[in-house]
């Protein structure tokens, strides 16, 4: 009898200790997925790619959460009612939630500077978790640039006579604009020959652009946004400036103007890299 009653206190305690251990391990594994935006304050582009993309994550992560790293779109949409937080502050939350793991997704075109601010920002948080991952943004290896002039070639491929495409891309004085001439001549390699990049900050630059269109014998230029959502640049810069540029220079101008963050191609390339 003695040791019956010995047997079963020592079959509570392990079980105790088990159940104890599990409770300790469920914590320790509490991860998200923080989706990360240069953000936009134009709602209809943001529906058709910032919650888009938002809506597709929620299908493979259940603590999913999203932070804008302007701090002037922040502000703007705070003024209309709107709020979003900054990475550092979804951050500072979810570690005061638990979470010790989290995946972090940007969805910046190239490793620019929005990008290496990211990074710094993220880095003064690591010891706040057990585990911080923070994905590339889109165009960071050849394989990323093979595989976007694909889906871009593909969408906007036209076979008319003197028609040519331009994509026009944001730009930036960092060294990885260089993602965009490495864009450009990959289109070319592929055959390509009438589709053209250039960007409205960094290089190559419109009047770049503008050279290989009159050495094409262009007629017709489709402009289409090599950004991750249609916003004010693409509403005032490419529809607008450069448009009237173009027909100034005695072209035809069309555009398409979509963010890349609503092809279905590239939400899914953004999640699952």
């Amino acid at each position: 009898m003695k040791y019956s009653i010995l047997l079963l206190i020592s079959l509570l305690a392990l079980f105790s200790c088990k159940g104890e251990n599990s409770a300790q391990s469920t914590t320790q594994e509490k991860s998200a997925t923080l989706m990360v935006y240069f953000g936009t304050t134009n709602d209809q582009t943001r529906a058709l790619t910032i919650d888009s993309l938002n809506n597709k994550a929620k299908e493979v992560s259940e603590n999913l959460f999203e932070a804008y790293t302007s701090r002037i779109v922040i502000k703007r949409l705070k003024e209309r009612g709107i709020e979003k937080e900054t990475p550092g502050e979804v951050l500072t939350r979810l570690s005061n939630k638990g979470y010790t793991r989290v995946t972090i997704i940007p969805t910046f075109i190239i490793p620019g500077k929005e990008s290496k601010m990211l990074d710094e920002e993220v880095n003064s948080f690591r010891e706040k978790f057990k585990e911080i991952t923070v994905k590339t943004p889109l165009l960071c290896s050849v394989e990323d640039c093979d595989f976007v002039t694909d889906v871009i070639a593909e969408r906007n491929k036209t076979n008319a006579p003197y028609h040519h495409v331009l994509f026009v891309g944001h730009g930036t004085d960092d060294p990885a604009t260089a993602v965009y001439s490495q864009m450009d001549y990959m289109l070319k390699a592929k055959g390509f020959t009438n589709m053209h990049v250039a960007t409205i900050e960094g290089y190559p630059t419109f009047d770049t652009a503008l050279q290989l269109l009159k050495k094409g014998n262009a007629k017709t230029v489709t402009l289409v946004p090599l950004m991750f959502v249609a916003g004010d640049h693409a509403v005032n810069d490419i529809s607008k400036d450069w448009k009237e540029m173009l027909e100034k220079n005695g072209f035809k101008v069309e555009l398409n103007i979509e963010g890349l963050g609503q092809l279905p191609a590239l939400q899914s390339y953004y999640l699952n890299r």
